[in-house]
């Protein structure tokens, strides 16, 4: 095992090195031409938020009237700043787009791969740990895991979500109009949006994003406030707002941040990575109960697991996973068990082109953006094609990743409860395709957190629900062909995920957005 976890190691850290260099620049963002949204949600303003009170808890100044010469002023400003676009101003533009919500889910992606990297271990044997007091120090805060990234996109879309919900409240209540009906010599970047200007909805985005990203990747703060003005400038220069617009969307994005910092400080993640004592006990009374402890097969071994108490996390949607807690799995060596490890030597020896593929492009391994990320991904393909404006796009964003996160509690609950041996370790002689991760077997963390994400994408785009459903029996397959978990671990898994998604549903369908 020692051969194969270094060489997945040092080929993840020569992919990210590849991708991210020695610059600040990150990777090019994927390639979709601004459209024209399919509505405008004049109500959303009205939508339940999901940790604000109401769109009014971050008070914001109402707006000088357009017959103002404060105003007017500012409308001179953006048309000489138009007048001097450069080059390197279109391409920005070009790069933000109509829809900068979906950017900023993407550069959450590409940063939740930078920092998704195992620790090596030191010369002695022993592993160091990432420190939030000091996440320059080697290994840099954070590793990036599934359990931490999957925290990251909640917070940063449930907090856009609830942002832009106020925004669209603000917007209808001082009812500023768009830049292009107050001066018609001003020529908008894009098709012109009749939506009201104040606060700048775009603006919100920024600033939510650039604080909430900031205290998940410290170490990206500064690289985060550039991408922050960049876009702001954007919202000038390509004649959506004033400036008056942008400081208030400024504002009202700071203080939606903030709300949701002070819950992040308390919710239990603090504590959900364990010194080796808490694990061990953990591990002992599995022992007790069940006969049976999960050990780690790497070498030198890593003496904790990753984030034994992330089952303890504050939830979303779900009252308590403990309520969802599957049944105990098979004991070693009975026939159920032994099926399933027949199964997997069975694909182990005759294994396909296709189910290794399958395999490989499910792992969203070290280096990577984790299988949070995969389904971020989708959702944001599907954003597009669907031509969502940005606060119904954050709520696709904010339902999916709530119910994301509450899978991954869910399923942290269960592996820590029960310490289910790994194949390599409960079969003799089994070897896998690829690393084996570094906490219990049951449940499939992919199983649980596509089973979530396929559900609530399939009911926001129901025409998709066929290819969502298949993309989450495909992400669970791939741990069995990988050789990673037993079907049971997926199955059971994929069934958690639903339970997961139908408490996130319930809360979607109550929030007025339909």
């Amino acid at each position: 095992m020692k051969s194969l976890y270094t060489l997945s190691f040092w080929l993840s850290v020569a992919a990210v090195l590849l991708i991210f260099g020695c610059s600040k620049d990150y990777p090019t963002g994927a390639e979709f031409e601004p459209y024209q949204y399919s509505s405008l949600d004049q109500n959303a303003g009205t939508w339940k938020t999901v940790l604000l009170q109401n769109p009014e808890q971050i008070v914001i100044d109402a707006p000088q009237d357009i017959t103002q010469a404060s105003y007017k002023s500012e409308l001179q400003a953006l048309k000489d700043a138009v007048s001097k676009m450069s080059a390197h101003d279109r391409s920005a533009i070009n790069y933000w787009t109509n829809n900068p919500i979906i950017r900023w889910n993407e550069i959450a992606r590409e940063l939740a791969a930078k920092y998704n990297l195992t620790p090596a271990p030191n010369p002695d044997g022993t592993y160091p740990a990432p420190s939030a007091a000091n996440p320059g120090v080697y290994p840099l805060f954070p590793f990036a895991h599934p359990p931490y990234a999957s925290r990251a996109f909640a917070y940063l879309s449930v907090a856009q979500f609830d942002a832009l919900v106020a925004a669209w409240h603000y917007k209808y209540k001082f009812n500023r109009p768009a830049v292009f009906r107050s001066d018609n010599a001003v020529n908008t970047f894009f098709d012109p949006v009749d939506l009201p200007s104040y606060p700048s909805d775009g603006a919100v985005v920024a600033a939510v994003s650039r604080d909430i990203l900031s205290a998940m990747f410290p170490l990206e703060k500064e690289y985060l406030k550039e991408k922050a003005e960049e876009m702001k400038r954007c919202l000038l220069l390509s004649g959506i707002n004033v400036e008056s617009d942008l400081i208030a969307g400024d504002s009202l994005g700071r203080g939606v941040a903030r709300v949701f910092l002070a819950r992040a400080s308390t919710d239990g993640m603090g504590a959900a990575q364990t010194p080796r004592p808490v694990s061990d006990s953990l591990a002992n009374i599995s022992e007790a109960q069940f006969g049976w402890r999960w050990i780690n097969m790497e070498s030198p071994r890593r003496p904790v697991g990753i984030t034994p108490r992330f089952g303890n996390v504050k939830t979303w949607a779900v009252p308590d996973v403990k309520a969802i807690r599957p049944g105990v799995p098979p004991a070693i060596g009975s026939a159920e068990f032994n099926k399933a490890a027949d199964e997997l030597k069975q694909i182990a020896n005759n294994l396909t082109k296709e189910q290794r593929k399958i395999a490989n492009w499910w792992s969203d391994g070290l280096g990577t953006y984790t299988p949070p990320g995969h389904w971020n991904r989708f959702a944001t393909n599907s954003i597009i094609q669907y031509r969502y404006n940005p606060v119904r796009s954050a709520r696709v964003y904010a339902y999916m990743n709530m119910a994301i996160m509450d899978a991954g509690i869910a399923c942290w609950d269960v592996k820590y409860y029960y310490n289910y041996p790994r194949p390599v370790q409960a079969i003799p002689g089994f070897k896998t395709i690829l690393g084996t991760p570094n906490f219990p077997a049951y449940t499939s963390g992919h199983s649980s957190f596509s089973s979530a994400a396929a559900n609530v994408l399939s009911y926001i785009f129901p025409n998709e629900r066929a290819a969502f459903e298949k993309y989450a029996k495909e992400a669970s397959e791939s741990r069995i062909y990988g050789g990673i978990h037993y079907r049971f671990d997926c199955e059971v898994g994929l069934t958690q995920g639903k339970q997961v998604a139908d408490f996130v549903i319930q809360k979607a369908s109550a929030d007025g957005a339909n």
